[in-house]
């Protein structure tokens, strides 16, 4: 069984929350990276993090559950809602859900980060 890695897309790119969930154990990447420049598209992101076995977590809904529908071998989208997290509760949410499961049950499947929270 092993852990889901984690890739954090442009709307949820932030050094302090893929730094906090690093000190958690958790493999964490962030936009921009070499393959996925910040101004990457949203598709160019999922096909990348899919590419290398990371779910995507993003603020951007409506655009990522198009995507979802696009590329159904998607290895896993998480999705949440940027005005009613503060860091703290994303970090605490993201690690509980990282900690939960194996990264194969991730691909194909959209999650609501709503539902690790506190």
């Amino acid at each position: 069984m092993s852990k889901p890695r984690l890739r954090l897309d442009a709307d949820a790119s932030s050094k302090a929350l893929a730094d906090a969930l690093r000190a958690r154990g958790h493999d964490v990447t962030r936009t921009p990276t070499e393959r996925a420049p910040v101004d990457a598209s949203d598709e160019e992101q999922v096909l990348s993090a899919t590419t290398r076995g990371r779910c995507l977590f993003t603020f951007n809904v409506r655009d990522y559950l198009t995507l979802a529908e696009r590329h159904p071998q998607h290895a896993g989208i998480i999705l949440a809602f940027q005005r009613s997290w503060s860091l703290t509760e994303l970090v605490k949410a993201l690690a509980r859900l990282l900690s939960a499961g194996d990264s194969q049950e991730w691909v194909g499947r959209v999650r609501w980060l709503n539902d690790w929270r506190d």
